[in-house]
């Protein structure tokens, strides 16, 4: 007996080789494909959008000077004023996430956020940069960060370590955070548009009647993906925002 329909909702994650001029003989894949799209892309929107630099500003140069003062903002209000020197590297994490979630969510496209390899090798990358960042400017006075001040000495040997494993602890919350929000969201995508097709197939006229409620959550979902894929480009760049912070002031 032939097996019925199913629904495959981690399929979407599955990494496929053979792109790129060297094909195969290169593990070139779908994810490197899109983040080489989003970052080609990113570049593409800013070098058109301020070509004309006009001064009743288009959409595309509206939406640029839009997203440049949003980070801009967040830098100097998170870090303070030396949030300015790290502006263009908060600018590109956001940049790049944030198009990356976005196109994730078109057909045919591939959700490279989705894949903890990637996000982990972002967080890791912010870990290092705000550690040697702190050790740059501060030496070994850098190792007050997890001992505060004003903290009795007898608390010491219970708050350090707490200090140390939470401090180790940054890059995992920041990858798993984005990791875990963008395949969530893509797995009850695909479950409620599988649900839909499922009973629109197998219970004829009923069956569409009945898939109007997966149709409609799916459409909700699909409003709500759009949302989460800034929200979660904004706090990737806003908690390495307070990285830098902990890194340049010390708490």
């Amino acid at each position: 007996m032939a097996a019925g329909p199913s629904i495959d909702a981690l399929g979407q994650f599955r990494l496929t080789t053979g792109f790129g001029p060297f094909g195969a003989a290169v593990d070139f894949t779908n994810s490197n494909v899109m983040m080489l799209a989003s970052a080609l892309l990113v570049l593409a929107l800013f070098v058109v959008a301020l070509q004309r630099r006009a001064v009743v500003p288009g959409r595309l140069q509206g939406i640029a000077e839009l997203s440049y003062e949003f980070v801009h903002t967040m830098c100097i209000e998170t870090i303070g004023p030396e949030g300015a020197k790290f502006f263009p590297l908060i600018f590109t994490l956001f940049s790049f996430i944030l198009l990356g979630n976005l196109l994730g969510l078109f057909p045919y496209f591939f959700a490279f956020t989705s894949h903890i390899a990637v996000t982990a090798a972002l967080a890791v990358f912010v870990f290092l940069l705000s550690t040697l960042v702190g050790i740059y400017l501060h030496g070994f006075k850098f190792l007050k960060l997890f001992a505060p001040a004003g903290v009795p000495v007898w608390l010491l040997p219970l708050l350090i370590p707490i200090e140390i494993i939470s401090y180790l602890s940054r890059p995992i919350s920041l990858s798993v955070r984005l990791f875990a929000n963008m395949t969530a969201g893509h797995v009850m995508w695909e479950v409620f548009a599988g649900f839909m097709l499922l009973l629109s197939a197998s219970l004829g006229t009923v069956g569409i009647l009945a898939a109007i409620i997966p149709l409609g959550l799916n459409v909700a979902l699909t409003g709500l993906e759009f949302l989460v894929a800034f929200l979660q480009a904004y706090v990737f760049a806003v908690l390495t925002c307070l990285y830098l912070h902990d890194a340049v002031h010390l708490h």
